[in-house]
């Protein structure tokens, strides 16, 4: 048996809870153990975490082949290496071989670890672990300072389109056997084979800076968690206070209740409207300023007072004679949890409850009230080609 081990600590420095924060709407971990349970090679997916908020996010992904586990204090220390949470898990766990998975490369997929294991399970190989092909110079200095070049000679530069490169550890995911770990108390030996990764997974997230090069790398790859075709959604509807708005309650002297709506949002419910696809707002307040913006954005339905969602929103999809599957939805709060997780697509914003993150399929990454719902209706306008 094959299982995919990936250790997430709580204890970060430079990124508290790094694992979990949403880097492309979704937990940082949710990538690699989406990545993990894809591959066909791999029969389990241990996820080992000593924090029992990373524990509850994980389990709310929902991925038959995952499994949440735990691991002691001392193998998710500071100080402790990767290989002491390895052989604290294999001492425990029964399988054959093992996908050491790390959490921080979220560009790892089902494809590179399809790779990997043929790689593995070819004559002769021992470990398989996974690299980038770098074209470019290295060299190493002296004890006094003296610099001088590991792999090219420095009289006879070569050109780029020439020259051979070398392989750099991107340090996604490490293959070998349970016997071989054990014996050696390393995650890679023997008789080793390099599973080459694309140029732009060297990036791993240690640093705040390195979220934002990440996240622009997947999107330009298109990656995206969406659980379903976005260009069959018919139906998009949101909540109001949080998501519409950024939540906040403006009272003039006279007692005058305000709502700041963003002109973007407006720009992009209208783009849906004009082609097709019904447009609405559900929401437990009842307010006369809601009726005049649903009038100004020419919405389909407008339900307020609704304390229990979902069977409103059931209502209208048997209306349409749609199901929920077609149906896109934004919410921040705890009544709206019931109808992100019937619809096919889910949403959020960062400033909602944790609980209604964990999940949603997607979280946005501009808040409430300042250009979230334009972010995901321009993510359906694009699947359905208007944009």
């Amino acid at each position: 048996m094959t299982v995919a081990f990936i250790p997430v600590r709580g204890g970060s420095k430079s990124i508290p809870l790094k694992n979990i924060k949403p880097i492309l709407g979704k937990p940082l971990v949710y990538w690699t153990v989406k990545a993990a349970c894809e591959c066909s090679a791999i029969d389990k997916v241990y996820i080992a975490t000593d924090s029992d908020k990373i524990k509850e996010t994980v389990e709310h992904f929902h991925f038959p082949k995952a499994v949440v586990i735990g691991r002691s204090a001392e193998s998710a220390s500071d100080t402790a290496s990767t290989e002491s949470a390895m052989l604290e898990f294999a001492s425990q766990y029964d399988f054959d071989n093992i996908v050491l998975i790390q959490a921080t490369s979220p560009l790892l997929t089902a494809d590179d670890l399809t790779r990997g294991m043929k790689l593995f399970e070819s004559d002769g190989c021992d470990s398989v672990l996974s690299a980038v092909l770098q074209k470019r110079f290295y060299w190493e200095a002296d004890s006094k300072g003296f610099a001088s070049p590991m792999n090219y000679d420095v009289y006879h530069r070569p050109r780029r389109q020439d020259f051979d490169g070398s392989y750099t550890e991107n340090g996604a995911f490490y293959i070998t056997r349970k016997e071989d770990l054990l014996r050696t108390k390393n995650r890679v030996s023997g008789r080793m084979k390099i599973c080459e990764m694309s140029e732009e997974s060297f990036f791993e997230i240690d640093e705040p800076s390195d979220w934002v090069i990440i996240e622009a790398l997947m999107r330009k790859k298109g990656i995206t968690a969406a659980p379903c075709d976005l260009s069959k959604i018919k139906l998009f509807l949101t909540d109001c206070d949080g998501c519409l708005t950024d939540g906040g309650m403006y009272l003039t002297e006279n007692g005058d209740e305000l709502k700041r709506f963003q002109a973007l949002d407006g720009k992009g419910i209208a783009i849906l409207r004009e082609h097709g696809v019904k447009v609405g707002i559900v929401t437990g307040e009842t307010r006369n300023l809601l009726k005049t913006r649903a009038q100004k954005l020419k919405l389909h339905y407008l339900k307020m007072g609704a304390d229990d969602k979902l069977p409103i929103v059931k209502q209208i999809c048997d209306e349409l004679g749609i199901s929920l599957s077609e149906v896109a939805y934004v919410g921040d709060d705890l009544p709206d949890i019931p109808v992100i997780q019937a619809v096919g697509y889910g949403c959020s914003v960062p400033n909602g409850r944790e609980e209604v993150k964990a999940v949603a399929d997607y979280v946005t990454t501009a808040a409430g009230g300042n250009g979230a719902i334009r972010e995901v209706t321009d993510q359906i306008a694009k699947a359905k080609g208007i944009l």
